[in-house]
């Protein structure tokens, strides 16, 4: 199954894009694509689980009714005994799943619900079959397409239950003494049937797989710079708010640092978009260095502006941390003959710095870091000011 995503070249580099164009067809992505996925997975097949284990329960109640019918009442207390047993597993594994709280065993929980029921049934079958040669066994497919589509599992985790089940039909089937050309048939129509199980659940996992590199892709397209790679400026509101909260309930402080590039339409008339493109690249390269720690971010909010939020820090190491990056690209040493302030690219940057016991405006500490950058313009650019 190719992928031929020519939109992929404009949201690299990426993970997700680079997985998407080398595609997944033994569906395995690279080790923390996948570790990612697993997770994604668990939590969005949560709902299905719930719905599955409650089908699960009213149907096998119902089976255990026919049974009460169809099965001689000398056999009949073993398959009783066995519905019984698979039913407490069920409601055990149920009450452990609508917790929440037991996400590590969300999948040994859902592969033991489909392996109970399964030898379960398989166990019923050869039991009855021992006096009642009609009893039906197709029920076993049943259990497999509930594992293959219904339980969330991936291909070779309901494969293996699968197959599980029916090794122990085939087990309970030579105990009870079926003769040997209907177990043939028997099993050759629940494999094919299994076949044609993993084939559709081969497709509905690449597809799951697809559509998490997508929907993955498109939120950084929504909430990153498709130029340099740094947050945009709707994600830098969005993650503003969540990281004042956390630093009202930690007591720490946050900085903004407002930097724009000086004279950079000149640098564009003299050089060209496509150079200016990359100037921009090189200038959120840095920036984004600078945002090194993991509650730092670093924006791009548009043209030639650039932000950095920066956790936990001081107002003199804010100041610092700003100089350290005007420094940094004028010792990058980008020519720019149309510049009236240096003879390379060079950036003005304002400080702003909100203490945890202040008020959670954005707009309060942006205009606060714009005034000073408004200052280290009107001082000569090429300046830092708080």
């Amino acid at each position: 199954m190719p992928n031929h995503h020519a939109w992929l070249d404009e949201v690299r580099p990426s993970p997700y894009a680079d997985q998407l164009s080398l595609g997944f067809r033994r569906l395995r992505f690279s080790q923390a694509l996948e570790r990612e996925y697993r997770a994604h997975m668990l939590e969005d097949s949560f709902d299905l689980k719930r719905i599955a284990l409650s089908v699960a329960t009213v149907i096998w109640l119902a089976l255990a009714a026919l049974d009460m019918l169809v099965v001689p009442a000398s056999h009949l207390g073993w398959v009783i005994a066995i519905r019984a047993l698979v039913l407490l597993t069920l409601l055990v594994c149920a009450a452990l799943i609508l917790q929440r709280r037991h996400t590590h065993l969300l999948l040994p929980l859902s592969m033991a619900c489909i392996l109970v029921l399964g030898v379960g049934a398989a166990l019923i079958v050869g039991i009855a079959h021992r006096v009642a040669p009609g009893y039906p066994y197709e029920g076993l497919l049943l259990v497999s397409m509930a594992a293959y589509f219904l339980v969330g599992l991936r291909l070779s985790q309901a494969l293996a239950c699968s197959l599980v089940i029916l090794l122990a039909y085939i087990v309970a089937e030579w105990f009870a003494g079926l003769p040997l050309p209907r177990l043939i048939n028997n099993v050759l129509f629940l494999g094919f049937g299994n076949l044609i199980g993993a084939v559709g659940c081969y497709l509905l996992e690449y597809k799951s797989r697809e559509h998490f590199l997508v929907s993955r892709l498109m939120r950084l397209l929504a909430y990153h710079d498709s130029l340099t790679g740094l947050h945009n400026r709707r994600s830098f509101n969005r993650q503003f708010e969540r990281l004042w909260r956390q630093a009202q309930r930690d007591g720490k402080s946050l900085a903004l640092l407002l930097c724009d590039i000086d004279h950079f339409k000149a640098y564009n008339d003299c050089y060209g978009h496509q150079a200016g493109d990359v100037a921009l690249q090189r200038v959120g390269a840095l920036v984004e260095q600078s945002a090194r720690r993991p509650l730092d971010i670093g924006v791009r909010l548009g043209g030639e502006e650039f932000a950095l939020l920066l956790f936990d820090i001081g107002a003199d190491e804010a100041k610092q941390r700003a100089e350290v990056l005007r420094q940094s690209l004028e010792q990058a040493a980008i020519a720019h003959r149309g510049s009236d302030s240096a003879a390379v690219l060079t950036m003005s940057i304002g400080v702003a710095w909100l203490s945890p016991d202040g008020q959670p405006e954005l707009n309060l500490l942006y205009e606060q870091a714009d005034r000073a950058l408004y200052e280290a313009k009107a001082f000569g650019r090429n300046k830092v000011a708080a």
